[in-house]
């Protein structure tokens, strides 16, 4: 969920003289869009929210437009160039497209953001950040699969077929919660998954091409999903 910052309030019950930011904005604005959609970006609400005036917005912003701009900017760098960097340090290309698709779905499954926006493609300058981000996140996808040994005509076409997966599993999340296992059948859910997209084309095969995770490892994604 997108944590939106307020403005401190001095002990003399005045505001402390602490100056939002361009992110502090737009963190508020992607709030508001997970809440309402993209009418729900208004800039008195927004600021009532953050506890400020209105005066701070037009220091940062022109107009709701640019608002909405960096919002989207924002979005992406926290939803993919951010969560990309965190798993950057795993080596092994299973393991890190198993925590990566985990970590999505749980994220998008706790906060309802990723399916306004879809919602919201008919705006064009959705319309574009959903572009940018799907291409940026497909490639990602296809490339970990490259790197497990697929031809790239496959691994792209499984990256497509990953993030089609993952689109669809937030989209029930919210709307069809029931149709979706949760707790521990939901875990083997994602692991059946994961299993179905690792596997060898033309092959039955049961035995997946990902590691199980470690029972202390995955308490730990868990743990920081909830932060």
């Amino acid at each position: 969920m997108v944590m939106v910052r307020k403005r401190a309030k001095g002990t003399n019950g005045g505001a402390a003289r602490q100056r939002l930011t361009v992110q502090d904005w737009a963190d508020a604005a992607l709030a508001a869009m997970g809440e309402g959609g993209l009418a729900a970006v208004a800039v008195e609400p927004l600021a009532a929210r953050l506890g400020t005036t209105k005066g701070s917005f037009y220091w940062h912003f022109a107009n709701r437009d640019a608002l909405i701009e960096a919002a989207l900017d924002r979005w992406a760098q926290a939803r993919t160039e951010a969560v990309t960097a965190e798993l950057a340090d795993e080596r092994d290309p299973g393991e890190r497209l198993r925590l990566l698709f985990r970590r999505a779905t749980r994220r998008a499954a706790s906060d309802p953001l990723e399916v306004s926006l879809l919602a919201s493609a008919a705006d064009p300058r959705v319309a574009a950040a959903l572009a940018r981000v799907a291409d940026r996140r497909i490639g990602h996808i296809a490339t970990l699969f490259a790197e497990l040994g697929f031809p790239e005509d496959e691994a792209h076409r499984r990256g497509l077929l990953a993030y089609t997966t993952y689109l669809g599993h937030a989209q029930l999340t919210h709307a069809v919660p029931r149709s979706l296992p949760d707790g521990a059948a939901g875990e083997r859910h994602l692991d059946a998954v994961l299993e179905t997209l690792l596997r060898p084309a033309g092959t039955p095969g049961t035995v997946p091409d990902v590691r199980p995770s470690k029972p202390q490892r995955r308490a730990a994604e868990t743990t920081v999903e909830r932060r």
